[in-house]
């Protein structure tokens, strides 16, 4: 991994590089001649490289996107031939230890406590696309691609985007896009909801840095708290919403952002 003078000690990896600048982490999917589909060991690298952004001091924000020419096509076609020849007997265990694993890789995205940002420069499908959308913000290149490609594999959607796409699209959206598998192309993709901006190829990365930036200006733990409440609203009554508003907000009382936010605005009126 890179590193540079805003990060200490980045965690060492072979198939995701990770910079950091002006506090924002860039974490890169590193597999571009297999348009950075997902292996056990690229999955087992990109949840320590989450882990380590969201304990690092240093990092107050996150932007996920690939090497080369795609983000993610999805899980790694060798990991479904090994499937295909094991024995029948170690399938469906097999299966759910690895699917155990993918799902440990989605949780550590959509937990961070620190807005993440997904930079779509090319083909999302399958996984790759359940990946993005754990993610906070989803910007994409205008000639980026994206499908839940799973129905053509005989599968379901199994990185969580049977959760998050009806969040962003709606549930009678969703279903066609999930049952039919279709490529959306970029624009389509922000007239209904299922990326939130579009930027050219050549400034994707430059622009996601801007819009990081701006989202993380905000006081940390007030951020932190702030999205963890807003992930649980959507299955929340008013009230359970209230009492963690109580209680994050008791929090936030405490913090050193807040006492100086408030000693500065009492100062310039007195």
């Amino acid at each position: 991994m890179n590193t540079n003078a805003d990060a200490k000690i980045l965690p060492v990896a072979t198939f995701i590089t990770t910079d950091v600048k002006n506090g924002i982490a860039t974490i890169k999917l590193n597999r571009p001649d297999v348009r950075n589909a997902i292996n056990d060991e690229m999955r087992a690298e990109l949840i320590a490289a989450f882990e380590w952004a969201d304990k690092s001091r240093e990092v107050r924000g996150v932007i996920l996107t690939g090497e080369g020419k795609g983000f993610c096509s999805g899980g790694d076609i060798g990991g479904m031939r090994g499937r295909l020849e094991a024995p029948a007997g170690e399938v469906a265990f097999n299966g759910w230890l690895r699917q155990k694993q993918t799902h440990k890789g989605i949780s550590v995205i959509r937990n961070m406590t620190k807005p993440v940002i997904a930079a779509v420069n090319g083909a999302a499908f399958g996984l790759g696309l359940d990946m993005a959308l754990a993610c906070d913000f989803i910007i994409a290149a205008s000639g980026a691609k994206l499908s839940m490609s799973f129905i053509k594999r005989g599968l379901v959607s199994d990185g969580g985007g049977m959760y998050f796409l009806p969040r962003r699209v709606g549930l009678v959206k969703a279903k066609e896009l999930i049952l039919t598998g279709r490529v959306v192309e970029a624009e389509e993709a922000l007239q209904i909801g299922m990326v939130d901006r579009i930027s050219s190829a050549e400034e994707l990365l430059n622009d996601a840095q801007a819009w990081a930036e701006e989202l993380c200006q905000g006081a940390p733990a007030a951020i932190a708290l702030t999205k963890a409440i807003l992930d649980q609203s959507m299955e929340s009554t008013a009230d359970e919403i209230f009492t963690l508003g109580r209680e994050a907000q008791a929090i936030c009382y405490t913090t050193s952002e807040h006492r100086a936010s408030v000693e500065d605005f009492l100062n310039k009126t007195r």
